[in-house]
């Protein structure tokens, strides 16, 4: 009898165990109408969406390897980072890539699930100088999640006038950059605002981006490029790579005979700022934790793919790996300095 009660047991526990696993395969897929991405304008919008729209059917691919039967993925790119991280606050948008900066701008109402990682630069200094050797800046193998923001100085007679200053030594004062012209980004960009305003406060008590005298905010860091080039202004502020991004395109578009490495010279260097984020809106309706996980999954693999990896470079990206809101303890400093010199 004992015996028998022992196989009736395990039979019964294999069934139990089958009848599971089969109640999970046979669920139902979750069904997505439309998942709605943005990405912010750090590049020419129209080239940013002809570059992602491969992503569409890769993350429907991806998801639907996590149970998710995504009917169609939109992609849009925001008039600035600040409308993408309002989207995503309101919902209308479920999936940003964007900005430490931006998240923590917005983190009331938006869950940062992904860090990018990318490779690093041969030129990584603190030392302004050091990056004005007229040669290319190189990307190298090592992966790295941080980036330097950088001050430029263009071909204007200003520009060079600051930049013989660095290169020969001497410490720039705040007369010498309140009389130049700059061009930036909106207010909640990291390289484009943010971290350049924390490097003029940290050498000239508290001043920032909001009290020099000559101020425009480009749409793009390509337009604001094209600014230099034309020598409508004299100092552009961005990411460490920003001058390679547009090597070809300051010969060949903007009119310049010389090199970007020749022309333009680094007068400041910013503290390092974190990766960009993959970030997704807390008040949307689509929006479970069982996506989150499945996002991160997503895109985690897609950035393992070769098609993934040409579409995620439009950003410089890499790859991903999972990140929480403690990692951007830095951006949340940067804002808090920011503040406090505002005040």
């Amino acid at each position: 009898m004992k015996k028998k009660f022992g196989l009736l047991l395990v039979l019964s526990l294999l069934v139990s165990v089958f009848f599971n696993v089969f109640s999970v395969n046979a669920q139902e897929p979750v069904e997505i109408d439309t998942l709605k991405v943005a990405f912010v304008p750090s590049r020419d919008p129209e080239e940013i969406i002809t570059t992602t729209e491969p992503l569409k059917q890769l993350l429907i691919d991806e998801l639907a390897k996590e149970g998710f039967d995504v009917k169609n993925v939109e992609i849009t790119v925001g008039t600035s980072y600040e409308a993408v991280g309002e989207g995503m606050a309101a919902g209308t948008i479920d999936v940003g890539l964007i900005p430490g900066g931006t998240y923590v701008l917005f983190e009331d109402d938006v869950d940062v699930i992904l860090t990018s990682t990318r490779q690093g630069l041969s030129k990584d200094s603190e030392n302004p100088a050091d990056w004005n050797d007229g040669k290319p800046t190189e990307l190298i193998e090592d992966q790295v999640s941080y980036y330097k923001g950088l001050i430029i100085a263009g071909p204007s007679e200003k520009g060079q006038e600051l930049a013989d200053k660095v290169n020969n030594g001497e410490e720039l004062t705040w007369e010498d950059l309140d009389s130049a012209k700059w061009s930036v980004m909106s207010s909640s960009s990291s390289s484009g605002y943010i971290y350049p305003s924390i490097w003029l406060g940290s050498k000239f008590d508290g001043k920032q981006i909001s009290d020099l005298s000559n101020v425009v905010q480009a749409d793009s860091y390509p337009s604001s490029i094209a600014r230099l080039a034309s020598e409508q202004v004299d100092v552009v502020v961005g990411f460490a790579d920003l001058r390679r991004d547009n090597e070809e395109a300051w010969t060949a578009d903007m009119g310049r005979e010389a090199s970007i490495w020749e022309e333009t010279n680094v007068i400041g260097v910013t503290p390092n700022v974190y990766n960009d984020t993959v970030s997704v809106s807390k008040t949307s309706e689509t929006m479970t934790d069982e996506l989150k996980t499945a996002l991160q999954n997503a895109f985690i693999n897609i950035a393992e793919t070769e098609e993934g990896k040409e579409v995620i470079a439009i950003y410089s990206h890499e790859g991903y790996k999972p990140a929480k809101a403690e990692d951007y303890e830095t951006e949340r400093e940067a804002q808090k300095i920011l503040r406090e010199q505002g005040n």
